[in-house]
């Protein structure tokens, strides 16, 4: 594994790939806890899922560090990461909740006409991930940096290189262009 293709700014990846996984980890936690948390959170809508949910993409992180391989920021790994945790988790609770009846037992037939689709958020978080993949790369960069990591437009301007207003403008016309995506799909449906 080539760890020269990191970048600096991932010091505790090195740190962690170096052999020294205990303190590497220890400063990725620190380093990462609150994005990964947010975005549980964003997702979730629940306090106590989104904690849950970040240990769950930490013990993740702890099995799956070493198939990082620097191809693109750790940051976008780590997003990646933690938005597949939290599809996996409404993938089961929704599986769990088909399977058995209020009671807890398992029933003998489901009908269709009485699931309710109301019921199913992920078949929403799915969209807007589809949605989001097919905005061009820099209306996806900062749109996911600003209303999903949660970097003011400063920040994404010294992150990106480039003027604030440039990261306002961005932002608008992704979320447009969202917009418009979602209800091509939805009219589709």
């Amino acid at each position: 594994m080539a760890t020269s293709a990191l970048p600096i700014q991932d010091a505790g990846v090195m740190t962690a790939l170096s052999g020294d996984s205990m303190s590497g980890f220890d400063e990725l936690y620190r380093k990462h806890y609150r994005r990964v948390y947010s975005i549980c959170l964003r997702m979730t809508g629940n306090i106590a899922e989104a904690e849950d949910l970040t240990q769950e993409v930490f013990i993740q992180l702890n099995r799956k560090l070493s198939s990082f391989r620097g191809e693109s920021a750790f940051t976008t790994w780590l997003h990646r990461l933690t938005v597949n945790q939290v599809l996996m988790h409404f993938r089961k609770r929704s599986v769990k909740s088909e399977l058995t009846t209020e009671d807890g037992e398992m029933p003998d037939s489901v009908d269709p006409d009485t699931i309710n689709p109301e019921s199913m958020p992920i078949i929403d978080r799915i969209a807007i991930e589809i949605a989001i993949a097919q905005l061009p790369p820099g209306y996806r960069t900062v749109f996911v940096l600003h209303d999903v990591e949660g970097y003011e437009h400063e920040e994404i301007a010294r992150i990106l290189r480039c003027s604030a207003g440039t990261s306002k403008s961005q932002l608008h016309k992704a979320r447009l262009k969202l917009r418009r995506l979602l209800r091509q799909r939805a009219k589709a449906a």
